[in-house]
């Protein structure tokens, strides 16, 4: 089986003993939802807080934002590398999360109001679409697809992280951040590819259920999905930002 992208789930992902119970299809739908509910509750504090500071011409907090962010960076490396932890770090993955994406909604929210109303619908009406299409046959995570995005999903990161390194020293990337034709026409394949990445998601946990994986995996399974559908929303509101820009 060719690995998926999403760094969460690899080849050596589900593995089992006899005795160990195992991973559904139910428990992970089960389990996402409890870490959406999980990202929710600290989403809207964020949220709060940060439109509060906006409102009063303040800036975001630097400690919300980046201490969330870095505990959730940190928490998404224990819990790939550490699979079994998985019941524990996924749902606080899910709380470190919410808070920084509440931030960062707010941020664009300010800007361009009803934007995050709009890519919270775009990014669950992709993913309740692929969802179906994968289901029904309609899309197929077959060899070279699974290449193809990969390969992708690479390059995209590649150029990320030429832009982070560029950025410490005033430097950015020329067209992919504008609201230019090549800005949009880049932000609009990324969400494609990061889209594309769940379709490897759903296969990747077909493959688990099927093989028999532990319990734990519930959790572990519904984390990797989680990760693929924040990344899609931050590149829609990327998007959405372009689109909004050029009005």
């Amino acid at each position: 089986m060719i690995n998926s992208s999403n760094p969460a789930l690899k080849k050596d992902t589900f593995q089992v003993s006899a005795t160990q119970e195992r991973m559904t299809f139910a428990g992970v739908a089960n389990k996402g939802m409890l870490l959406l509910v999980f990202l929710l509750t600290t989403f809207i504090y964020g949220w709060n807080t940060t439109l509060d500071a906006l409102s009063q011409g303040a800036a975001p907090s630097p400690a919300i934002m980046f201490g969330s962010g870095i505990l959730a960076f940190i928490l998404a490396l224990v819990t790939i590398f550490k699979k079994e932890w998985s019941p524990i770090t996924a749902p606080l993955y899910a709380f470190s999360e919410g808070l920084l994406l509440g931030v960062i909604s707010a941020v664009y929210n300010y800007k361009f109001q009803g934007i995050v109303f709009n890519a919270v619908c775009l990014t669950f009406g992709t993913f309740i679409s692929l969802l179906l299409m994968y289901r029904w046959g309609f899309i197929k995570a077959t060899g070279t697809f699974k290449k193809v995005i990969f390969a992708a999903t690479a390059g995209i990161g590649i150029v990320y992280l030429v832009g982070f390194i560029l950025s410490f020293f005033s430097i950015q990337i020329p067209f992919i951040h504008s609201a230019g034709p090549i800005g949009i026409g880049f932000s609009l394949f990324v969400v494609a590819i990061a889209a594309l990445n769940l379709v490897l998601d759903f296969d990747s946990i077909e493959h688990g259920v099927r093989a028999g994986a532990p319990k734990y995996m519930e959790w572990y399974s519904s984390f990797a999905l989680l990760i693929t559908l924040v990344w899609l929303y931050i590149e829609i509101l990327r998007l959405l930002s372009k689109l909004n820009r050029r009005d």
